[in-house]
């Protein structure tokens, strides 16, 4: 019952049906949850910077496989992207021992509400979705994803604002 919300891979081509993909150009939502280390956060304290969150659980099987690649991504993007993992529904105790174990340095979230889940629209676990320095939705993505993946779908938040132009 519980890996019938788990997904394998993204389909970049649909975005019909709903889902996160269709929040492009949306407001970032945001909720204040606890961290795993007991610090308050949420997507509101990062607004200027780009941020990749990724909805995740420790019962997820596609979750579990994609972490190394969010930790990767993690190291190689430090300074340029704010990576965030929201653990959906689980004890703060729970996320924390996972991501003790695999080495995990990026902040997790624990939304035992699951609050962000629902507002992203997750058709299931685990689903990304980058923010823009704009504090507005760039992508929304259901699955797993590889370090790659990743990198393509940050790469539009991160090109230069155009500068704009004066009113006359």
């Amino acid at each position: 019952m519980l890996l019938a919300g788990c997904y394998s891979a993204p389909d970049p081509k649909s975005a019909a049906g709903g889902g996160p993909s269709t929040l492009a150009g949306a407001p970032a939502q945001s909720f204040d949850v606890r961290r795993t280390d007991g610090r308050v956060d949420s997507l509101a304290a990062h607004r200027g910077e780009v941020v990749l969150m990724n909805l995740w659980a420790t019962w997820c099987p596609p979750c579990r496989e994609e972490m190394p690649a969010l930790q990767a991504f993690a190291r190689a993007y430090a300074g340029r992207v704010v990576v965030l993992g929201v653990d959906q529904g689980e004890a703060s105790s729970v996320a924390a021992a996972f991501a003790s174990e695999r080495g995990v340095t990026f902040p997790i979230l624990v939304d035992e509400s699951q609050q962000y889940g629902r507002t992203y629209q997750g058709v299931g676990l685990p689903t990304t979705v980058i923010v823009g320095r704009d504090g507005r939705v760039v992508r929304g993505i259901d699955g797993a994803m590889t370090l790659e993946q990743m990198r393509v779908a940050v790469a539009p938040a991160l090109a230069p604002l155009a500068p704009r132009r004066a009113s006359r």
